[in-house]
């Protein structure tokens, strides 16, 4: 059986068979039956390499952290996660990078810390409800890459790249639409990631949208 450990762009942890293209996680969000009791438990959201330096993990291992997969980059970031700094340093760096340029105003200085960027994303990614943070944006000023949802369609995350929107699956992209002009949409991203975007960090996607 599929374990509830595959995300979607609205940060949902669901089980289905795809694995997807990054391995990730929150902390221990799983008990000792390998059943998910929580949807988060640190502010550290990270997305990772399926593979790295010959680790092996047996997924949801008693105490230890709940590894989550996701279709491709682009999802991980419209969760709220962000590049790990270990196992995806470079990635990491180039996220950093771009970070900076969108939030330092004089796009100049020390890059930013690890910690001061997932407090960010912690408070944009969730309400004090808990629930999925989103918010209004006219799709035209949305960069490539950015996730959202469209007017009376509420349920159906799109990924805007270039310049279509491709519905999400948990397999991959299922359908394209030409973009609506003039339409205000809800985004799932975190409006900072999508800074980050806008600044020139492209996100991997499952190559069903291409």
């Amino acid at each position: 059986m599929p374990r509830q450990n595959r995300v979607t762009p609205f940060g949902e942890l669901i089980a289905v068979p795809e694995r997807g293209a990054l391995m990730g996680n929150r902390g221990v969000l799983h008990d000792e039956q390998g059943q998910i009791r929580r949807p988060w438990a640190v502010k550290r959201w990270i997305a990772c390499v399926l593979e790295f330096r010959g680790r092996y993990r047996h997924v949801m291992t008693p105490n230890r952290y709940t590894e989550l997969f996701f279709l491709d980059e682009a999802t991980a970031l419209a969760a709220g996660h962000r590049p790990c700094a270990e196992c995806r340093h470079a990635r990491f760096l180039e996220f950093c990078e771009a970070w900076r340029q969108a939030h330092s105003k004089a796009k100049t200085g020390a890059r930013p810390r690890a910690d001061d960027i997932d407090n960010r994303l912690h408070a944009e990614r969730l309400t004090p409800e808990r629930i999925k943070r989103t918010y209004a944006a006219d799709i035209a000023d949305l960069p490539n890459g950015a996730f959202v949802t469209l007017p009376g369609d509420d349920m159906q995350p799109y990924l805007l790249w270039r310049n279509r929107l491709h519905a999400w699956s948990p397999g991959g992209y299922i359908d394209s639409r030409r973009i609506p002009r003039a339409t205000t949409v809800r985004v799932l991203t975190p409006k900072s990631a999508v800074a980050a975007v806008r600044a020139g960090f492209v996100p991997a996607v499952h190559p069903s949208a291409e």
